[in-house]
């Protein structure tokens, strides 16, 4: 997908109200107060010596650093909004139930998103993030519209 296509699933999502129950949705899942689009997804082979692995990240970065840019046009400069600490918070209250309770996206983001571009307009949080899952090597651009203030 180009970039006009990411800016048209973000407005899309802007538009749309927000789900009732959690779940997935054509462009990803969601829930009461957000949505969560997975733009772009690259899966790796598991037998990747790892270079392949680092050019498809690079690869999805430079796609986030691109809509990021037409995103800075509409909105100004992004906040970098670190997810790590929320991760900890997350993994605190699933071991034991202490700390503050997390919220989603948050919380289901900090689990594969260390950080996300964010912005503020019209009520809503917009965030950009490339999602990074473990074994499987895969990456994911991600794009959050929601209400839910970060934590």
């Amino acid at each position: 997908m180009s970039s006009a296509d990411h800016l048209a699933a973000i407005d899309l999502l802007r538009a749309r109200d927000f789900p009732e129950t959690p779940g997935r949705s054509e462009h990803g899942y969601g829930g009461p107060g957000f949505h969560v689009a997975e733009l772009s997804t690259y899966d790796q082979l598991w037998d990747d010596d790892g270079t392949a692995h680092e050019e498809t990240e690079a690869r999805c970065e430079a796609e986030r650093d691109a809509l990021r840019a037409l995103l800075t046009e509409r909105w100004g400069e992004p906040r970098l909004f670190g997810l790590t600490s929320v991760l900890i918070r997350v993994m605190a209250q699933e071991a034991d139930g202490s700390g503050a309770s997390v919220t989603n996206p948050w919380a289901t983001l900090s689990e594969s998103v260390p950080d996300v571009h964010l912005w503020r307009s019209d009520g809503q949080w917009i965030a950009l993030g490339v999602a990074r899952w473990g074994e499987r090597l895969a990456v994911q651009l991600h794009a959050v519209v929601t209400v839910i203030d970060p934590p």
